[in-house]
């Protein structure tokens, strides 16, 4: 097993992490933030539309007072005006992880070649409820064939790989380093 350090990109940008904790700062009720987040789900143009030099700023702060929820119109004409609409996806998804963070819930991705059975995933989450003093771990899996077996463990800035693919990486790192 190896554990290293995650680039920036795995998750959300500086700027995007910083907006997520404004988000979750102003109290904005997750009804209105979900609504967004549906919206812009929904309708990929709009994050285009909002993030586009073209489009007159006028323009787009009217359309959010047009389509969003009252209660995140201030927040998203902050994001427009700053031109940091192209990041809302990460703006988002950082809120979603830093709201479960401050529930004391520990946000996971297990990567394997098949999902693993529950005594198996139970442990996982007891070594990583143990590791990171969380109360609850929530893991999503996606299934990499490419993997060839074991797994990679992604939680926070961290990475465990168990993946049959790490380890005869890290044994030809070690062959022929001289």
């Amino acid at each position: 097993m190896s554990i290293k350090r995650l680039n920036k990109e795995y998750c959300c940008s500086p700027s995007a992490k910083q907006y997520a904790h404004v988000l979750y700062e102003l109290g904005i009720s997750k009804e209105a933030v979900g609504e967004t987040e549906k919206l812009f789900k929904e309708v990929p143009v709009l994050e285009e539309t909002f993030a586009s030099p073209v489009v007159p700023m006028r323009e787009k702060l009217s359309s959010i007072d047009k389509i969003f929820p009252e209660e995140i119109k201030n927040f998203l004409k902050v994001v427009c005006r700053n031109q940091r609409m192209s990041e809302i996806s990460q703006i988002l998804f950082a809120y979603d992880r830093y709201c479960k963070m401050q529930e004391g819930i520990q946000m996971a991705t297990l990567t394997c070649v098949e999902a693993p059975d529950e005594k198996r995933l139970e442990k996982i989450r007891e070594f990583l409820c143990e590791k990171y003093h969380k109360t609850d771990v929530k893991i999503e899996i996606v299934k990499d064939p490419a993997l060839l077996g074991g797994f990679i463990l992604k939680t926070g800035d961290d990475e465990y790989d168990w993946s049959l693919k790490g380890r005869l990486s890290r044994l030809e790192q070690k062959l022929t380093w001289r």
